[in-house]
């Protein structure tokens, strides 16, 4: 087993001139400011998992980076850093790594354009070729980067106290006996180290699953392998899926690395490993994960993917403001921006969190922004909700960035020629942006030839800011009167912000298209007093919830019980890692990310009885036992980064949903081992709403003294579980992935007797 020549074997990409130009590296100028441009050396580690960044000076400063951080490199000015940075003559020079979570860009200059295209392309190759590694290639990688790091004089040998730097490497406490015990029974030169093949025999002792051999053989009845036959078999009686000899030869041919094994049409267990590992074998319904809901539905009738403050990377006291919130939020399936617009100088207006110390950002540069990324994760529209406090000149400003920037994607007329009465669907609208705000008189009235000559009405704006503290500060000054500009008023068509009274109120004098937004408490209290109203109220017109402007932490609240009483826009701190948002990303999941998902057919019936508090019976009530067999999960990573420390991960399993639903239950943990813990623990749930509920896995670093640490987690809808014995892949606080890790279950959803 050579140790040098590993990472570029699974990476594909041996002797590629783009990795060899990686591996030898370059000066770059790194950009902090206008005056502060410095020179950087940047290269790719030889595991070809890590970029190394040091400075020129003297003592050397260095940092790495893994390549799996690497959300996208994008090509010339195109980060804030480096719009406000680098002069314009540069832009074919420029260039910035963005990196997943809350990590801040790096904004680099080439010496050359040629340089500068190089450095894009071969970076581009490089985090492609890493994400598109199957599961056990990724797995593969990282241990064999452990064991080139537990490798410390280089000599492709491993010494005792190498291989237990290695296990602890690879988040494996074990005892000295044990460790000397593995060591002898490797190495079977007796020459007091590993090499070759008894690292490769060290390895495959610790990345062997019992729990899939036991699998394996129960249904390898073909001389120790399994046949097309067995496979199907497999699929139909434990996977629960619709399985044929067709399907089965698909898999054997797809995944089986042995030739002869796939000549013969035969499973080996390395070929069973591999197909286990893969998406379409894992927890979530594949199908789910495209757009598979009937997409033509009004868009009131969908739970749509919403973010509070979006302009916010941080707090909401005294946080940096930034165009990135927006890229991020959208780049996460995110439907439903905030713009906090306030006047700016140079008559430009700016965007920041009112009478906070949040940084501001320019209007123009947000909706370009917004233009740019809005349509990279889904086609569907775009909600612009503006919180307007600006005066009547930059309101003008405001609707023509808007109208230059957005174009024809801009919805400025209804749809169709007529008055409407309803919503268009999300499938009409694809590609377009909607404004959420403001506007002068009914939608009727322009159809009725009523519009008025006047350049600007006064609108009574009773609907809550979203800071209370600062409204009872500002309540003298404002005197609750806003002054509209007929040209930013005129572009919201579907979207029309009014206050709410009542739902007896609302149904008598509002039309479909306007629309309340409700401070978190106000929603919940109606949620858990008036369910039923609240669902009837949504299924003619949308809702907007938004955190209360005590969280100026950026927390978030639960947005279930809110989803339970049909609001459709409940609008989360998107930057902030927490339980809230995973529940959030597992709604959004489904339906290809695409930031709608269609709410079932009883919230959307005019006279509807479903209470999700009181849950009488009706078409809903669709009572199933889920039963969850924790089995093992495997390569989980070190919570602390301290060397000793190991992980005692515990696996908990929640259901959220209508009340009756919710639950919760966990694992014992397992002493210090995160690389192949294993638990075998069974539990049941009851579920009587499922297609409200979703599932959470989480595994935590269990501690007796102090609150457990979090250490990755896993959110989907209740109906998209696949059943049988899947792989679940894990997230980490950001919600991204954690390449290696995974948690092995077993799931069976039985209907109630």
């Amino acid at each position: 087993l050579d140790l040098n020549a590993a990472p570029t074997a699974n990476l594909g990409m041996e002797g590629d001139p783009d990795l060899q130009f990686l591996l030898k590296g370059g000066d770059l100028l790194k950009v902090l400011s206008p005056s502060w441009k410095k020179t950087r050396f940047l290269r790719l580690q030889d595991d070809c998992k890590t970029m190394w960044r040091e400075s020129k000076k003297t003592f050397k400063s260095c940092q790495t980076f893994p390549v799996a951080d690497i959300q996208e490199v994008r090509m010339g000015r195109q980060s804030e850093g480096l719009k406000k940075n680098a002069e314009e003559q540069a832009e074919c020079r420029c260039f910035s790594i963005v990196f997943k979570g809350r990590r801040k860009n790096l904004d680099l200059i080439a010496s050359s354009e040629e340089e500068s295209k190089q450095w894009i392309k071969s970076l581009q190759k490089l985090v492609s070729n890493v994400n598109n590694l199957n599961r056990m290639q990724t797995t593969e990688h990282w241990i064999f980067s452990c064991l080139r790091k537990a490798d410390k004089n280089k000599d492709d040998k491993l010494s005792p106290s190498e291989v237990k730097s290695f296990l602890r490497l690879i988040n494996i406490e074990m005892d000295d006996d044990y460790a000397d015990m593995l060591f002898k029974k490797c190495d079977k030169s007796n020459s007091g180290y590993l090499d070759g093949e008894e690292i490769a025999h060290l390895y495959d002792l610790l990345t062997n699953r019992e729990e899939i051999d036991v699998i394996y053989g129960e249904y390898a009845k073909t001389t120790g392998f399994m046949s097309a036959d067995n496979l199907v078999g497999f699929l139909m009686k434990e996977q629960r899926e619709k399985a044929t000899l067709a399907d089965a030869q698909k898999i054997i041919e797809k995944y089986e690395p042995d030739e002869q094994a796939k000549e013969k049409k035969l499973l080996s267990k390395d070929g069973f490993l591999m197909y286990l590992h893969n998406v379409e074998a894992m927890i979530l319904n594949p199908e789910h994960s495209e757009v598979y809901q009937d997409m033509q539905q009004p868009l009131n009738h969908y739970f749509i993917s919403s973010s509070h403050n979006t302009y916010l990377t941080e707090d909401q006291l005294k946080g940096p403001s930034s165009t990135e919130g927006y890229v991020r939020a959208l780049l996460k399936g995110c439907r439903c921006v905030e713009l906090d617009c306030w006047d700016g100088s140079d008559n430009e207006p700016v965007i920041y969190h009112g009478y906070t110390l949040t940084s501001k950002i320019l209007f123009k540069d947000a909706i370009k922004a917004i233009k740019e990324n809005a349509f990279k994760t889904s086609d569907y529209p775009v909600i612009l909700s503006l919180e307007n406090h600006c005066s009547l000149e930059q309101q003008v400003v405001m609707a023509q960035h808007m109208s230059s920037i957005l174009g024809s994607a801009l919805v400025t007329s209804p749809l169709g020629d007529n008055m409407p009465t309803n919503f268009p669907s999300p499938e009409e609208l694809k590609g377009k942006f909607l404004i959420k705000g403001k506007r002068l008189q009914k939608l009727e009235a322009t159809f009725a030839n009523k519009a008025a000559d006047a350049d600007s009405v006064d609108v009574t704006e009773e609907e809550e800011s979203n800071d209370e503290s600062a409204e009872e500060e500002q309540k003298e000054k404002r005197k609750k009167k806003l002054k509209l500009a007929k040209e930013l008023s005129d572009m919201v068509i579907y979207c029309k912000s009014v206050h709410f009274h009542s739902f007896k109120d609302a149904r008598k004098t509002l039309s479909f298209y306007e629309m309340s937004s409700f401070k978190e408490g106000r929603a919940v209290k109606l949620a858990d007093e008036s369910a039923n109203d609240y669902i009837r109220h949504n299924v003619e017109k949308l809702s907007r919830v938004y955190p209360a402007g005590s969280r100026t932490n950026s927390s978030n609240y639960d947005p279930v019980p809110l989803w339970n009483a049909g609001c459709q826009i409940v609008a989360l701190n998107f930057q902030t890692g927490c339980k809230e948002m995973d529940v959030n990303q597992g709604r959004f999941v489904v339906n290809g990310n695409c930031g709608y998902v269609l709410k079932p057919s009883y919230m959307r019936d005019r006279s509807t009885e479903f209470d999700p508090i009181t849950l009488t019976r009706g078409e809903w009530l669709k009572h199933k036992i889920l039963h969850i067999m924790i089995i093992s999960a495997q390569q989980l990573p070190k919570v602390n980064k301290k060397k000793s420390s190991i992980v005692d991960p515990l696996v908990r399993v929640q259901i959220f949903g209508v009340p009756a639903d919710v639950a919760e239950k966990e694992t014992s943990p397992v002493d210090n081992n995160g690389f192949n813990p294993a638990w075998n623990e069974n539990f049941q749930f009851d579920v009587y709403v499922p297609d409200l509920a979703l599932v959470r896995f989480v595994i935590e670093d269990y501690d007796s003294t102090s609150d457990n640490e979090f250490v990755g987690q896993y959110t989907l809808p209740f109906n998209s579980l696949k059943m049988g014995y899947r792989h679940v892949p894990l997230l980490n606080k950001n919600g991204d992935l954690l390449p290696s890790a995974g948690l092995f279950i077993h799931a069976m959803v039985l209907d109630e007797e």
